[in-house]
């Protein structure tokens, strides 16, 4: 099982402006909403991915934004976009309108940008920083070895993004953010990859692996094309363990057979 430290202060695991904190949130996860950034085709094997982000809602009223999908201006102009990102060269946008901008997905769920306690950023693929620049007023949860990239990746060699000015809570190794709410460092497909375990009252124990594992098909294939195959296998192998211990019900990053079956948001995981 994975060690989560406590809820004590770490020297990784501050405010960028210096100030640390004790606890993250206080209350336990009682509602998982998945939320939904669109459709992608990629290329190379004409597979038709979900791009989905997640709405973690506690008890105390705390709201977790994990992910944003794609950056805003592919919601306004998915093909103009690709162009300007070279992103064709890698697969189509197929859906990406203003039903799937970060704050669509939040209002179906009654709730705004302004009124997220937390965003965590899985990793930084052009699908999933829509949400880098929203919710200014959270403080961002992203792995210290990503942020300590000079840029978000993005994809492939193109880099347009900046790291924006703002709350920054970095971590280097699995933590323990809340009661019930656990994110484990699993690098490979990025150096600092993170994936989300928390335990819901109603569903259980759920592991939401982001692209740790896209799908299950993943592990038989070594994770080829991964940043770093042999860290990811050994994450994938971890994360596997875990959910096997805990029985968990298991989210993948982007499985067509899986997408279809998955509760979207307005409807909810309790």
């Amino acid at each position: 099982m994975p060690h989560f430290p406590g809820h004590s202060p770490h020297p990784s695991e501050n405010w960028t402006h210096g100030h640390r904190m004790d606890h993250i949130l206080q209350g336990r996860p009682v509602s998982l909403a998945v939320l939904d950034f669109g459709l992608f085709r990629v290329h190379s094997n004409g597979r038709v991915i979900g791009i989905c982000g997640y709405l973690i809602r506690t008890d105390r009223d705390e709201l977790v934004l994990v992910d944003g999908g794609f950056p805003r201006k592919y919601t306004e102009d998915h093909a103009g976009a690709s162009a300007e990102d070279r992103l064709y060269e890698f697969g189509e946008v197929l859906s990406c309108g203003p039903k799937n901008t970060v704050a669509a997905q939040l209002a179906a769920c009654g709730c705004a940008p302004d009124d997220i306690t937390l965003l965590i950023q899985s990793h930084t693929h052009i699908d999933h920083v829509g949400a880098l620049h929203d919710a200014r007023r959270a403080p961002m949860l992203i792995a210290a070895a990503e942020r300590a990239l000079p840029k978000p990746l993005y994809w492939g060699g193109v880099q347009p993004l900046d790291w924006p000015d703002r709350n920054y809570i970095l971590v280097e190794g699995d933590r323990q953010i809340g009661p019930g709410f656990g994110v484990m460092l699993v690098p490979g497909h990025t150096p600092g990859q993170l994936a989300m375990i928390l335990e819901l009252p109603a569903t259980g124990v759920v592991l939401l692996t982001s692209d740790a594992i896209s799908r299950p098909a993943e592990i038989d294939e070594k994770f080829a094309g991964s940043m770093d195959e042999p860290a990811a296998i050994a994450s994938a192998a971890r994360l596997m363990e875990e959910a096997a211990a805990r029985d968990a019900f298991i989210i993948y990053g982007h499985d067509p057979v899986q997408w279809d079956a998955l509760r979207k948001a307005p409807e909810l995981y309790g």
